[in-house]
């Protein structure tokens, strides 16, 4: 796949198969990934790939305790709620996936079982969860590089024929996936990547989120001289 169409084709995907995914294709995934830029060639991201019981286990524990009202605990400051353009989009992007769900407003009970979906890692066969080294947890440029890897990993996938969707929701009870997955106290959980083989029947697999014009996020200088 030419990297331009893999760029415009790529979309996260919200619905799986139940078919698993081979270790072989997910090493080839991940050696793709691992060729992202970081400053300095620090490389300061690792990766615990669970499936079966292991992700099972993850997803009981998360369910159990957004259900039981546990507040969420992530290693990283968590985000405020967000205000202006970027309330926008984001409730643009909902009313996207509730619209092909055919989810209406005043249903909620199927609102809920969408939201705790996330949490469920989608019912993906696989969850990547995307760490790095908690020495430099004040240093941004760490948060940079890895978010890079990430990018690069949901577009590896996409090449080789599977879907991926960066799924915050996953890792938001980060005590249980820290405790099923082994991960050591000296790497911080950033997210994780739920991922799988696409569902063809899940509609939601079908929204492709808008993007600004360039015009509206890019500015050039220096070039008025040309032609």
């Amino acid at each position: 796949m030419q990297l331009e169409q893999a760029i415009n084709d790529r979309r996260s995907i919200r619905g799986f198969t139940d078919q698993p995914v081979p270790k072989e294709l997910l090493e080839e995934v991940i050696a793709l990934a691992n060729r992202a830029p970081s400053s300095m060639n620090t490389q300061p991201w690792h990766l615990h790939v669970l499936t079966g019981a292991p992700l099972e286990r993850v997803r009981k524990g998360n369910t159990e305790r957004m259900l039981g009202g546990v507040t969420p605990t992530r290693d990283i400051e968590d985000y405020a709620e967000y205000e202006g353009e970027h309330r926008k989009r984001q409730i643009e992007i909902a009313v996207q996936l509730f619209e092909a769900m055919g989810i209406e407003r005043h249903d909620a009970e199927r609102r809920q079982d969408w939201v705790m979906r996330g949490f469920r890692q989608f019912d993906a066969p696989v969850s990547i969860v995307v760490c790095f080294d908690r020495s430099l947890l004040n240093n941004t440029i760490a948060h940079f590089d890895t978010g890079a890897m990430t990018y690069g990993l949901v577009l590896a996938a996409w090449d080789k024929g599977l879907g991926a969707v960066i799924n915050g929701q996953g890792i938001m009870q980060s005590p249980v996936v820290r405790e099923v997955a082994g991960i050591p106290d000296d790497q911080v959980i950033l997210t994780c990547v739920a991922l799988g083989w696409p569902d063809p029947d899940f509609v939601a697999n079908s929204v492709v989120s808008r993007r600004r014009p360039i015009s509206n996020v890019t500015r050039f200088l220096g070039f008025e001289n040309e032609g």
